[in-house]
């Protein structure tokens, strides 16, 4: 300490000998004034950098992993409506076309009631539409066409009843499931109103009539197929109704009875999905 006292000036030398503590006070005066050091952090060791390069990856695989599993929730959930979906889609696609011997279903909205087309054909040889009736053994009901068959002109609308009746003690609601053979003509068969297009409820011991509103496009006459065609059967089968797992009402019935029912019997049918609870 001494060296550095008489290597400062005057005036230095002077303010350290008469100032306590003067020696310590210019130690940290010195060292707040020195420069900082420029030097670097060290570099990472290669474990650390071969670390976070690791937990990079892993990221980045959870988040491929998460897109995937998203993906493939949604193939099953669609896959599994679209099997729910397949048998009333079926219908509707046989009722739009005829398939199967399904008479097609039309609205009021359709161009296939243009007044112009449901003009009888005059001097056209009549059709002669016959009614058939069937029950589920299980339903306790009396169901009976009230007229063996309309004889009927290609375009003329035509009316027809069936009557039902409950002769259980308990109210039940049935549903009806129909079809037309020859299956040729179905695309041509058409029904405007019919018990059919909902389900019935009949009280205990109630009896009703059944009106069905029909007519027979004469677009007929232009199919090869159905030009010698003169007799036609339009079949109904009642059903007890039941809820299914949507809870929708359907017949309670097997299923192969129900496609018989239908005039499906004929065709294969790919198996039904399995409904696991």
């Amino acid at each position: 300490m001494r060296s550095f006292v008489s290597q400062t000036p005057t005036g230095l030398r002077s303010w350290l000998s008469h100032s306590p503590n003067a020696s310590s006070r210019l130690a940290n005066l010195i060292l707040l004034n020195a420069p900082m050091s420029t030097h670097s952090s060290p570099p990472q060791p290669p474990h650390f950098r071969f670390t976070r390069h690791h937990q990079a990856r892993q990221q980045l695989h959870a988040t491929r992993n998460r897109t995937l599993l998203m993906y493939s929730t949604a193939v099953i959930i669609f896959g599994v409506g679209v099997t729910y979906a397949a048998v009333p889609l079926y219908r509707m696609f046989c009722a739009a076309t005829g398939f199967a011997g399904t008479p097609t279903v039309v609205s009021t909205s359709s161009g296939r009631f243009d007044p112009s087309r449901l003009v009888p054909i005059e001097g056209a040889r009549r059709v002669r539409v016959h009614f058939n009736a069937d029950r589920s053994e299980t339903l306790p009901w009396k169901f009976f066409p009230q007229q063996k068959f309309v004889d009927v002109l290609l375009g003329e609308s035509s009316l027809a009843f069936y009557k039902a009746k409950n002769d259980s003690k308990k109210d039940i609601i049935g549903i009806a499931t129909y079809n037309v053979t020859p299956d040729r003509i179905a695309p041509y068969f058409s029904k405007v109103e019919c018990f059919c297009f909902e389900e019935q409820k009949l009280l205990a011991g109630e009896e009703v009539d059944m009106p069905l509103l029909f007519f027979i496009d004469k677009d007929m006459l232009d199919d090869p197929s159905c030009r010698n065609i003169d007799d036609v059967v339009l079949s109904y089968t009642f059903f007890r109704a039941r809820r299914n797992t949507q809870g929708h009402l359907e017949p309670d019935a097997a299923d192969d009875v129900i496609q018989k029912s239908l005039g499906f019997d004929s065709y294969e049918h790919a198996p039904r999905a399995e409904v696991r609870s």
